[in-house]
C-alpha cells in the first residue's frame, strides 16, 4: 500500500493554502477591472476548487471503500451495514461506488509510480479521472505533463490521448503520421478515424489507407472518418438482417456499387432500418400472441354476471384478433396490420 497521502496531515501539506476555502472575488460591477483580469481572478478560484474537490473526493472514496470492505468481512452479507451508513449521509449507491472507483483509480496510479503525490494538485476532478481511465501509455504521458508543472484538463488528457491514438496506430499510413507530425493534420481528426477503422476486417482497410496516404489531409481525414463509420453500421446492420441472410444477395458488390455512387451513408441507413424492423416485428408478433392468450382466458373466466368486463375483451378485439387495428395520431388515419404465421398458410 502506498504511504503518499495517507494522513490528514499529508493531505493538508498536499493543500497548503487552500484548505481555507475563503476567496476575495471580484466585484462583478465593477467596471474598473479589466475583463482579462476579471477572467483571471475567477479562474484562479475555481481551480483551487476543483483541486480540493478531487482531494475530498478521493479520500471520500477511501472511506467508503474501508467501510464497504469492513462490512464484507463482519456484515450480513447483504451490505445492510454500509446501506446504512451511506442512508444516514444521503448518499446514493452509484456515487458511494463511484467515489470508490476514483479513489481506486489514485491508489493505483500512485502505486505504480506514475502519479507523482504533489502533482496531483494540478488535476483538475474531471482530468483526474479521464486519466485513470486511460490506457497506461496515456496516463504516464499525462502524469509527465502534470509532474513538471503543466495545468491538466480533461482537454489536455484527451489531446494527449488523441496523440497516442493516431501516432501509435499501425492503422494509418506514414504519410498521414508525418502531417501529424508536423501539426498540418491535428491529432484530434485522427483519432476518430483510428477507432473507427478498428472496428473494420482487414479486407475493407486498405482502400482507406490508400486514399489517406494519397491525400494526407484534414478534408480526407473527415472524409474517410465519415465513410468508415457508415460502413461499419452497414456491415454490423447487414449481418442482423435475416432477409438479406437468407437471400443470394452479394453485400459485398452493393457495397462496392454504394461506394461508387457516394451514397454508402444511405444504404447503412437503410440496412439499419431493416434490421430494426425484423426485430420490432418478432417483438410484435411475441406481444400479440401474449394479448391474445390473455383475452382467451379472461374470456373463459366470466359470464353474463360480468357484462363490463365483456366490453373490455370485445374492445381489445382490434389488438388480439387477426386483424390489428390502431389509429395513427388525431389525423384518423387507420393502419391494419394481419397476423399471418407459417402455420396459417
Amino acid at each position: 500500500m502506498v504511504q503518499s497521502f495517507q494522513s490528514p496531515d499529508d493531505l493538508a501539506n498536499a493543500l497548503t493554502g487552500i484548505t481555507d476555502l475563503t476567496f476575495q472575488l471580484p466585484d462583478p460591477e465593477d467596471e474598473q477591472i479589466a475583463e482579462l483580469d476579471f477572467q483571471q481572478q475567477l479562474d484562479s478560484a475555481w481551480q483551487v476548487c476543483d483541486r480540493f474537490d478531487l482531494q475530498t473526493d478521493i479520500w471520500r472514496g477511501r472511506i467508503l471503500r474501508s467501510i464497504r470492505d469492513r462490512e464484507k468481512k463482519g456484515g450480513d452479507g447483504r451490505g445492510t451495514g454500509f446501506l446504512n451508513w451511506l442512508k444516514n449521509r444521503e448518499i446514493s449507491k452509484s456515487q458511494a461506488y463511484a467515489l470508490i472507483e476514483l479513489s481506486n483509480s489514485a491508489d493505483t496510479l500512485l502505486e505504480q509510480g506514475h502519479l507523482d503525490p504533489s502533482s496531483i494538485n494540478n488535476f483538475s476532478k474531471r482530468a483526474f479521472v479521464e486519466t485513470a481511465k486511460a490506457s497506461p501509455e496515456v496516463q504516464q504521458l499525462v502524469t509527465d505533463a502534470a509532474r513538471t508543472g503543466d495545468r491538466i484538463t480533461r482537454r489536455e488528457v484527451r489531446q494527449l490521448s488523441d496523440e497516442w491514438t493516431a501516432m501509435s496506430s499501425d492503422l494509418l499510413p506514414d504519410e498521414v503520421k508525418e502531417k501529424a507530425a508536423g501539426g498540418s493534420v491535428p491529432t484530434r481528426y485522427l483519432a476518430p478515424l483510428v477507432k473507427e477503422m478498428e472496428k473494420l476486417p482487414e479486407s475493407h482497410l486498405n482502400a482507406i489507407r490508400q486514399e489517406a496516404a494519397e491525400n494526407p489531409d484534414v478534408d480526407t481525414v473527415k472524409q474517410l472518418t465519415s465513410d468508415a463509420r457508415n460502413l461499419s453500421k452497414y456491415l454490423d446492420a447487414a449481418a442482423q438482417v435475416q432477409t438479406i441472410n437468407q437471400s443470394s444477395l452479394d453485400m459485398e458488390m452493393a457495397l462496392e456499387e454504394a461506394l461508387r455512387l457516394g451514397c454508402l451513408n444511405t444504404a447503412a441507413d437503410m440496412v439499419k432500418q431493416a434490421a430494426q424492423v425484423e426485430q420490432t416485428v418478432a417483438k410484435l408478433y411475441t406481444t400479440w400472441k401474449r394479448l391474445s392468450s390473455l383475452a382467451d382466458r379472461l374470456y373463459v373466466d366470466t359470464g353474463a354476471t360480468t357484462p363490463h368486463l365483456r366490453s373490455l375483451i370485445s374492445c381489445m378485439e382490434r389488438l388480439a384478433g387477426e386483424v390489428i387495428e390502431v389509429q395513427l395520431g388525431d389525423n384518423e388515419r387507420t393502419i391494419r396490420l394481419r397476423i399471418l404465421s407459417d402455420s396459417d398458410s
